[in-house]
């Protein structure tokens, strides 16, 4: 954990890189899974991958703005400590500096949230610049970008060539330039990813791009094994950077769902202890009284 960890993180904490351990990031989608995840973590991102992992979708380049928001407004409930970053989703931000103001402000104002992150190199530097000079903190994010493709089975690595390479140091110089407070690197070589860091002041956070950059993060859904182990279809497959910190299986649920559905069915739930009856009108619970 950070030194930072007894106290609320903030965006100068990541402009100043504060920390004396790598920065830990995880995603969360939910009030529940944000208030487990905010002990561990230096920041959550509500992630546009929530079209994938919650709502099947292909890609991430369906999401709407609603479902950020939605999904930004609950998480925010459950978080105390940690920096929450809220992406905007595909077509809210790229068409111009004005486009990306509007929908940052809603998404700020509705959620809560500390920052929001969009992909995009040099770019997209002057949209940075000027949400910067407005007031509302970005974190970038190059390399792979998930909001370019339709299919994530076929994606390439950046920076293994001097080019790339080069490409990808400029992006992150610019988009340090025009105020950003930390860079996602995503799906980079180590060599470039290791280059990018030594180049910049501000923390790269990365995601398959090795330990070279100044933190990580992972998809929560992913790391727990959610995604892939339990992913029957396997239209999905995993990505080298993935590590599954827990491989749930199936009966792990199954079980569960099992027993309630018998429960339910040979009326061992509820029992008295789960109901409210005459000898427990007096007994206050989220504010039910008996009517």
């Amino acid at each position: 954990m950070s030194i930072l960890h007894k106290k609320k993180i903030t965006i100068k904490d990541f402009k100043q890189n504060l920390f004396s351990q790598p920065i830990v990031g995880l995603t969360a989608y939910s009030k529940n899974m944000a208030e487990i995840i905010d002990h561990y973590v230096d920041f959550i991102l509500v992630g546009d991958s929530l079209g994938i992992t919650l709502y099947g979708m292909k890609n991430t380049r369906s999401v709407n703005l609603q479902m950020m928001i939605n999904h930004g407004k609950s998480v925010v409930k459950g978080t105390k400590r940690s920096l929450v970053i809220v992406d905007l989703p595909f077509g809210t931000y790229q068409q111009s500096p004005k486009q990306a103001y509007k929908t940052a402000s809603i998404v700020i104002k509705e959620t809560g949230c500390d920052a929001i992150k969009i992909e995009g190199g040099k770019e997209m530097a002057k949209t940075i610049d000027f949400l910067n000079n407005r007031d509302i903190p970005v974190m970038g994010h190059i390399g792979f970008l998930p909001q370019t493709v339709n299919n994530f089975n076929n994606i390439s690595i950046k920076g293994f060539t001097k080019e790339e390479e080069n490409s990808l140091v400029l992006d992150a110089e610019e988009i340090e330039k025009a105020g950003a407070f930390a860079i996602v690197i995503e799906a980079v070589a180590k060599d470039a990813a290791k280059k990018i860091t030594s180049k910049i002041s501000i923390p790269t956070i990365g995601i398959g791009a090795s330990v070279e950059c100044n933190g990580q993060i992972l998809v929560t859904d992913d790391m727990l094994g959610l995604t892939y182990s339990l992913n029957k279809s396997k239209i999905l497959k995993k990505p080298k950077f993935v590590k599954e910190y827990n491989k749930f299986s199936h009966n792990f649920f199954e079980n569960a769902i099992e027993d309630f559905s018998k429960d339910v069915r040979s009326k061992k739930f509820p029992t008295d202890e789960y109901s409210y009856s005459a000898n427990t009108k007096n007994i206050k619970f989220l504010n039910l009284k008996k009517r």
